[in-house]
């Protein structure tokens, strides 16, 4: 039931994005198809914004939603460094907008002129966050030239986050865990994994997700609580074999909680804008589908 139910909320539902992410991870679809899809939200400053993360639907681009781009870019495991969508967010990261010289804005004051969810309201005092900073960092070492300024820059920026990182260990909050943990996979599979210690940050990140992740699994169908495929995608990845029962378990989770529908439950919601909230679920809901699945292909194959 998993499978065809799953695809059929998505072709009934989701937005041409996520159908085109279906196809390709799992109908031999074209990464162009996802590409295509995806420069409908991007600005011309290079960044992104019109509700590509769904809590928010501010037109104008900042750093979360771009980040969400990156993301879309890494599961389609694209590399071409000189194509307009990565281009783009290079650009939109070199300009300085929502970037304050060590991190980028976790929310930025547009959003509150727009339909959002109540934790990417605006608030003038901001506590530092690498999230999504830790991710850019690494998108950048990936994709920008060796020879850019905005390498340079994230050349120090790497140092200052994982000093960061060192101080604040172990850390609390799961997304910008999960923000290091991408850090660290884009520095090892890069040509500069010197510019951190590597083995050290390995070691640390095994503590990390050991301490982040909720282990009451009573919890997870009903509360916004960490699971492993947060930080855990495959099983090549260096933290599946110290995690593989929670892993295995977690695919079990998928199977046995699939509602009739083919969806799986939104354990979070915003209130503020009922008509805003009930197309951003739906999103979700088809966001969802497409991270359950793909966990299910990896973990279990």
């Amino acid at each position: 039931m998993y499978y065809e139910q799953a695809r059929n909320f998505i072709y009934r539902n989701a937005r041409p994005l996520d159908i085109a992410r279906w196809k390709y991870l799992f109908e031999n679809g074209s990464k162009e198809e996802v590409l295509i899809a995806l420069s409908a939200y991007q600005n011309e400053d290079g960044g992104f914004g019109n509700a590509l993360e769904p809590d928010y639907w501010n037109p104008n681009s900042s750093p979360v939603q771009t980040w969400v781009a990156t993301e879309i870019i890494k599961e389609i495991n694209f590399n071409d460094k000189n194509h307009p969508i990565i281009q783009g967010i290079l650009n939109y990261l070199s300009s300085g907008k929502g970037f304050d010289g060590h991190t980028w804005l976790n929310t930025v004051t547009t959003n509150n002129d727009y339909p959002h969810a109540p934790w990417w309201h605006f608030e003038t005092s901001q506590e530092i966050s690498y999230n999504p900073t830790a991710c850019f960092i690494g998108f950048i070492l990936k994709f920008a030239d060796e020879n850019s300024k905005i390498f340079e820059l994230a050349c120090v920026l790497a140092k200052e986050a994982y000093s960061y990182f060192k101080i604040n260990f172990p850390m609390e909050s799961m997304h910008t865990v999960s923000c290091f943990v991408e850090l660290y996979e884009y520095i090892k599979e890069s040509s500069i994994n010197e510019l951190l210690d590597i083995e050290e940050f390995n070691t640390l990140l095994h503590k990390q997700i050991k301490h982040v992740i909720t282990y009451d699994t009573s919890r997870w169908a009903v509360d916004y609580v960490c699971k492993p495929s947060l930080f855990i995608g495959t099983k090549t990845s260096d933290f599946y074999m110290q995690n593989k029962e929670i892993c295995d378990y977690e695919c079990e989770f998928i199977l046995n909680t699939q509602e009739s529908d083919g969806t799986w439950r939104i354990t979070w919601s915003w209130t503020d804008y009922p008509e805003q909230w009930n197309s951003s679920k739906n999103w979700w809901k088809s966001d969802l589908i497409i991270k359950n699945m793909r966990y299910i292909k990896a973990i279990r194959s």
